[in-house]
């Protein structure tokens, strides 16, 4: 049975699992090994899409992918990132959300930023629109941070992000995203919230966790953050995969007789004209 807000709200302190997921396979995967959401983050555009950042990602790129996510996860709540730019305004983050729930099935939407998105976050939230924030490392704005960085080390910047954590909150916020920043920092924030706090390179003590998919199973091949645990090594497995086939079909070993179809003598004779 797929989770509600209230009901995800609820469950703060439960150590709720999330994962990112991009396609039909990935989706159906995670729904089954029980995950609680799924995020189809725009971060598809490193992991499948090939870009060196999120940057480029469209709205046509999360449609197409939330589709095949929603269709292999029925019953797992399902949250989905405006990409860049696309929530520049009320009026615009409002167009897209529609599209992502009434076109996609979305869940939920997942808005990058602090203070600054406040206006976009109520408006959403007035609208019914579910709301998960996101603060700390914001990769869509990462160039304006000075790059890939943690971020609230010194005292101003952690207590910006406390003021954020709370201005999201009270804008109405389900949950926050908590990305690449000091572990006491995360405890604190998420200490003081009452939604649940979800951490990537937070330390351990937010309400949960979630992990890119394809830093998780070992597929992609590019950099590896210092909190992305690697699970699985999917990635040389299907590498080996391809090369013993190459290696097969250039051998004349594939495909065999098991991987073969017949027919009948006699209409293989007529064929031939003997």
């Amino acid at each position: 049975m797929k989770a509600t807000v209230l009901e995800l709200k609820r469950k703060k302190g439960a150590h709720l699992v999330m994962l990112t997921a991009y396609d039909h396979p990935s989706a159906r995967l995670a729904e089954e090994a029980g995950v609680d959401l799924i995020l189809v983050g725009d971060s598809l555009g490193m992991v499948v899409l090939g870009y060196d950042s999120t940057v480029p990602v469209t709205m046509a790129d999360m449609l197409h992918h939330t589709k095949a996510a929603r269709r292999g996860a029925p019953r797992t709540f399902l949250t989905v990132d405006l990409p860049y730019l696309c929530y520049a305004t009320p009026a615009q983050a409002l167009e897209n959300a529609a599209r992502v729930m009434k076109e996609a099935g979305a869940d939920s939407v997942k808005i990058e930023g602090g203070l600054e998105t406040l206006p976009v976050v109520e408006a959403l939230v007035r609208a019914g629109v579910p709301v998960l924030g996101h603060i700390g490392l914001t990769p869509q704005t990462a160039s304006a941070l000075g790059g890939f960085k943690l971020q609230g080390r010194d005292e101003a910047n952690a207590r910006r992000i406390l003021e954020e954590a709370a201005a999201l909150e009270r804008a109405g916020c389900w949950g926050l995203v908590l990305e690449l920043v000091p572990a006491p920092l995360a405890r604190l924030v998420t200490e003081r919230a009452a939604i649940p706090t979800i951490g990537i390179g937070a330390g351990a003590q937010c309400d949960g966790q979630v992990l890119v998919f394809h830093d998780l199973v070992g597929l992609y091949a590019g950099f590896a953050p210092k909190f992305a645990k690697r699970y699985a090594e999917a990635g040389a497995a299907i590498k080996d995969a391809i090369a013993r086939y190459a290696a097969e079909v250039r051998g004349g070993e594939f495909p065999g007789e098991a991987h073969s179809f017949a027919m009948s003598d006699e209409v293989v004779k007529r064929l031939r004209g003997t």
